[in-house]
This record gives structure tokens, C-alpha cells and sequence, in this order.
């Protein structure tokens, strides 16, 4: 990846169009889970997103093998779409980009009341 596709997000759009090429391809009810996993997912990523980019490519992996193989997708993602999104994202308690924000927020709340009060 060169400077200006980081800049621009171009490599981003590019694998991003391909991930739904390959979506496209799945059944119907794979389909619905990769949109559920997707919206997510997204939760986790950082300011570009980026760092979703391995994560999402092996989720699409393992539906269309799971789609090759003729698994339901129940058998393949359970019940639980947001829990298997969390253990993806780095288990239980990963941190969201609310997460983040909230953090930075009390960091610089915190250092303004320093301030003020001596």
C-alpha cells in the first residue's frame, strides 16, 4: 500500500468491492449473516477501519466454505451474531470505538479539572 491510497482510502474502497463481489455470491441466508456480521463488527474498528479489513475477509472466508460445505449458516454462526462478532473482535469486553472515545474523553476531562484546581 503506498502513501497516497493510505491517504485516500482507495485500497480500502478497492478490497471493500470485493468483499461484496464475494458476498453476492452466497446464498440468500449467508447473505443476511454477512450484512449482520458486517454491521457488527464495525463497532470495533478504528477511525479508518482498517484494522477490520483481516477480521472481515476471514468471516467471509469461513462463510463461503461453510456455503461450499452446504452447512446451514445456524450451524456455522449459532445464535448469537454479536457474540460471535465480539470473540472475532477480541473476545468479551473488547473495547469499541465507544470505548475509545470515552476513555479520551475522561483522560481530558480529568486533566482540565487538574488544572483548575491546582
Amino acid at each position: 500500500m503506498n502513501f497516497w491510497e493510505t491517504i485516500t482510502g482507495s485500497d480500502l474502497t478497492r478490497d471493500w468491492k470485493a468483499f461484496e463481489a464475494r458476498a453476492a455470491a452466497l446464498p440468500a441466508d449467508y447473505q443476511a449473516a454477512w450484512n449482520q456480521i458486517v454491521g457488527n463488527l464495525f463497532a470495533y474498528g478504528n477511525f479508518t477501519g482498517r484494522n477490520l479489513m483481516p477480521i472481515l475477509d476471514a468471516a467471509l472466508g469461513l462463510l463461503e466454505e461453510a456455503a461450499a460445505d452446504g452447512q446451514s449458516v445456524h450451524e456455522v454462526l449459532g445464535d448469537d451474531i454479536p457474540g460471535f462478532c465480539a470473540a472475532l473482535a477480541g473476545g468479551e469486553g473488547a473495547r469499541t470505538y465507544r470505548d475509545r472515545w470515552r476513555e479520551q474523553l475522561n483522560r481530558n476531562v480529568a486533566r482540565k479539572l487538574r488544572r483548575l484546581g491546582g
